[in-house]
């Protein structure tokens, strides 16, 4: 396996986890040669809901409204039958259950942990009586009955060994209009030649996870797709490689075919051959298949939906609303929002702002990654950076919560559900209070070896770092407890990998950073 900047340095990855690390901020520039990291921080505060009618900026005639909130690391949603949504949230290893608003106040009715304890969860499906979920290794699937909102037996792990860690984790899942699973497989790397042929591609199964094939490859990372009603053609975004520039390659949407190659990693965009890889392989450049539209570069197009509701005007019918969830390599950011995006018919399309204002003036306020029409017709869109799930509608105002909630989202249903946002809370005390002293002393071993070997001194430590890298860790302790911390490093925000280290090792590592760290 050849590979080209297979990972991010150890420099870029210890600067992320400072990135992480300062309360408040969300504007951090770090250009380490060919290398912008411009990252607008693990995770932010929910906005009030006078801020989020001030600053979110819509199409005339259209309003938003926060349907839930306080779902951490909040990724990607499906609608059940009855009309409640389920979102997964893969840094908690939890898939959510968000009800319906039955009560007709304008926000969910309550929410409550359906899943938990799963490998990174990310996609979602529902097929005849079956939930399936995409793990960062796997496929599982088990049965959920949506008028009583449960889940029975024991989850199935139908796919197994899916290549796991790197730089792309997610797995996105759906079920076809042929009845087949689809699994989408981002690559190990920003640009490589990979050993596994599933990665950087969209393998089909059937429902029962057997009969594997590649269905299209060449997808760096196809983190969302969608079949266009009507055609049952399958559209997916697909994420540009990095450190080339801040306007180039552009990220993708494309017209998926059985059997296509879309060109990574020896070409990007329309058939450009990439610096890497492209020169040595021209067959492989001519082959490749173009996308059907390209996004700005390093938007990070995620999550998309075709709009069959009727709720909203009729120029909206059929088009493809898209989450950019944002870049971090780029030296002014660009994404951050929610797109429409009208195909023309004839092979190509067009785009159009539709929900914006997450990011102003460099200053991050929240990261779209999945959209889902609802029953209603609105448009749900979650918020990674804010634990947010918000509702777009049209015609009117949305409505306002009938009473004010102290986290801003709907009642809670069942204990499980507390352990969401504990990453962006802010700690009080002590956080290793609870650690007992043999703990700390083994921590200790185990934590400074992991800072060692990933050589995280390049950004923290003055003396061994430049004027232009140095990152002090500021904070730690003021805003991470050790399981918080611990489940940072579990589950970053890109640019930083996931790591593949045991839950005991980040466990220690956390304990180690605040013992040594946190208070700096």
């Amino acid at each position: 396996m050849t590979r080209r900047w297979p990972h991010l340095t150890a420099a870029v990855t210890a600067a992320v986890l400072l990135l992480g690390s300062a309360p408040g901020c969300t504007n951090y520039y770090l250009p380490l040669g060919s290398m912008t990291v411009n990252f607008p921080g693990f995770s932010g505060d929910a906005m009030a809901e006078s801020e989020v009618r001030a600053r979110l900026r819509l199409p005339d005639g259209f309003a938003i409204n926060t349907w839930a909130s306080g779902i951490a690391n909040a990724r990607f949603l499906r609608f059940t039958e009855t009309g409640d949504l389920l979102v997964s949230a893969p840094r908690e290893g939890t898939i959510w259950l968000v009800e319906r608003d039955a009560n007709g106040d304008g926000t969910s009715d309550g929410r409550r942990a359906l899943l938990t304890d799963l490998n990174r969860p990310h996609g979602i499906a529902l097929h005849e009586g079956w939930l399936y979920v995409g793990e960062t290794d796997g496929v599982i699937r088990l049965r959920f009955d949506a008028a009583t909102r449960a889940v029975s037996g024991q989850p199935e792990k139908i796919v197994e060994g899916l290549p796991a860690g790197g730089n792309h984790w997610t797995r996105t899942v759906d079920v076809g209009p042929d009845g087949k699973l689809y699994v989408s497989i981002g690559s190990s790397c920003n640009v490589c030649e990979e050993a596994d042929r599933r990665r950087a591609a969209i393998v089909r199964y059937d429902l029962d996870g057997s009969n594997e094939e590649i269905y299209a490859s060449g997808l760096r990372n196809a983190v969302g797709f969608a079949w266009q009603p009507g055609t049952g053609d399958l559209y997916a975004t697909d994420n540009g490689r990095d450190m080339l520039g801040d306007d180039f390659p552009p990220c993708e949407l494309n017209r998926v075919v059985q059997g296509g190659f879309y060109g990574w990693p020896y070409a990007n965009g329309d058939r450009v051959p990439d610096p890497d890889f492209g020169a040595a392989n021209p067959e492989r450049v001519a082959t490749s298949i173009s996308p059907v539209f390209g996004f700005g570069a390093h938007t990070a197009p995620l999550g998309l939906a075709f709009y069959e509701g009727s709720a909203f005007p009729e120029k909206y019918r059929g088009a493809i609303f898209v989450a950019l969830h944002g870049s971090w390599n780029r030296s002014r950011k660009s994404g951050y929002e929610v797109v429409a995006v009208f195909l023309d018919g004839k092979g190509g399309a067009r785009e159009e702002k539709f929900l914006s204002g997450f990011e102003i003036d460099e200053r991050v306020y929240g990261r779209p990654v999945d959209v889902a029409v609802g029953p209603d017709g609105a448009l749900y869109v979650s918020d990674d950076f804010t634990g947010v799930v918000y509702r777009v509608v049209y015609g009117g105002a949305a409505p306002l919560p009938s009473a004010p909630r102290a986290d801003g989202a709907a009642s809670v249903v069942g204990g499980a559900a507390g352990r969401a946002g504990a990453a962006a809370t802010k700690v009080a005390g002590d956080p290793l209070a609870g650690v007992t002293d043999a703990e700390r002393t083994r921590a200790t071993a185990t934590g400074s070896a992991l800072w060692a070997a990933n050589d995280c001194a390049r950004c923290h430590v003055r003396q061994e770092a430049s004027a232009e890298t140095y990152r002090p860790l500021q904070g730690l302790a003021s805003k991470y407890g050790v399981d918080s911390l611990a489940t940072f490093l579990r589950t970053p925000q890109p640019p930083m990998p996931a790591y593949p280290f045991s839950d005991a090792e980040r466990r220690a590592l956390a304990i180690w950073l605040l013992a040594t760290h946190g208070r700096e």
